[in-house]
């Protein structure tokens, strides 16, 4: 894995595991649909990329080293929560990730990776995001259906003060906005080496005194 969608150099130990996430990966999806994008180079620069993005803006150096709970709804193969959760081991190794998927074959998948990848303080919730009734700082959702529909149960699931991180087409932002008005909104991150899609960022409201 040589490409990078950011100016910044990957340090050497993360592109092992990157490029052995991404060897499991192909090999899962030439015999079930783990993701619709199929060639290497296309899987590093939208999946790869845009969760290595999302983990740059969400955990810049040690910024945001008090944030220690992460769920990714919808999960599918891993992006973005995978990435991040290599990610952050370079600067908030104690960051917890939940990837919740309920199709049974991905979460199968998603486990594989965490044991080749040795990786600790992650597990993967082989469930509903609406059956899941923890609350974590930060919450992840990106390319999946119904996005109106699981959006507000993505929002039940960020605590007081956390973030709601969407990677989703520049159309989606109005919706986003418009669903969610309580929360506060960042202006949208431009994706790199894309012409549609961002990065939009929400603080949870505060709750009432």
């Amino acid at each position: 894995m040589e490409r990078s969608t950011t100016r910044t150099s990957l340090p050497e130990a993360l592109l092992l595991q990157l490029s052995a996430y991404l060897e499991i990966l192909l090999r899962w999806n030439a015999r079930t649909n783990l993701t619709s994008i199929r060639t290497p180079e296309e899987i590093v620069t939208r999946h790869f990329g845009e969760s290595l993005f999302a983990a740059q803006k969400l955990f810049p150096d040690d910024s945001e080293a008090g944030k220690s709970a992460l769920a990714d709804v919808g999960s599918g193969a891993g992006f973005p929560g995978l990435p991040i959760k290599l990610w952050a081991q370079l600067n908030n190794p104690q960051l917890h990730v939940t990837l919740i998927e309920s199709h049974q074959k991905k979460g199968i998948f998603l486990r594989e990776v965490i044991r080749a990848l040795a990786l600790t303080d992650i597990e993967v919730e082989a469930t509903r995001a609406e059956q899941i009734s923890k609350t974590f700082d930060i919450v992840t959702l990106r390319a999946v259906e119904h996005f109106d529909q699981i959006l507000p149960t993505a929002a039940n699931l960020v605590r007081t003060a956390g973030s709601l991180a969407l990677l989703i087409g520049q159309d989606q932002i109005a919706i986003a906005q418009t669903l969610l008005p309580a929360f506060q909104w960042d202006k949208p991150h431009a994706i790199p080496n894309s012409t549609n899609r961002v990065l939009l960022i929400g603080t949870a409201p505060q709750e009432s005194s």
